[in-house]
């Protein structure tokens, strides 16, 4: 088993960024990381936070671009580069 196929169990994991996260697998997010204070900024405006929850809902069809994210219960499109920034941990 490899730490992979810890992380997609749903078992409690080590956060990784959110475009790393499979389809249809709930995540909680830990921190929005990033040098780009602008892109923080526009993240929080949002509505990402640390604590809410997080879903990939759908990958864009030309290089998984955008990403279709729901949070909370909104849904919301990314770019790849935005979602790296932002920090999650798995719910079981």
């Amino acid at each position: 088993m490899t730490a992979s196929d810890v992380l997609d169990a749903g078992t409690p994991s080590a956060t990784r960024a959110l475009g790393d996260l499979p389809k249809n697998r709930r995540a909680r997010i830990v921190a929005i990381h990033t040098s780009d204070d602008a892109l923080e900024a526009t993240l929080r405006e949002i509505g990402f936070a640390e604590g809410d929850e997080v879903e990939i809902l759908h990958y864009g069809p030309l290089g998984r671009k955008p990403l279709c994210v729901r949070l909370n219960e909104t849904l919301v499109a990314l770019r790849p580069t935005e979602a790296a920034a932002i920090r999650v941990e798995t719910i079981a």
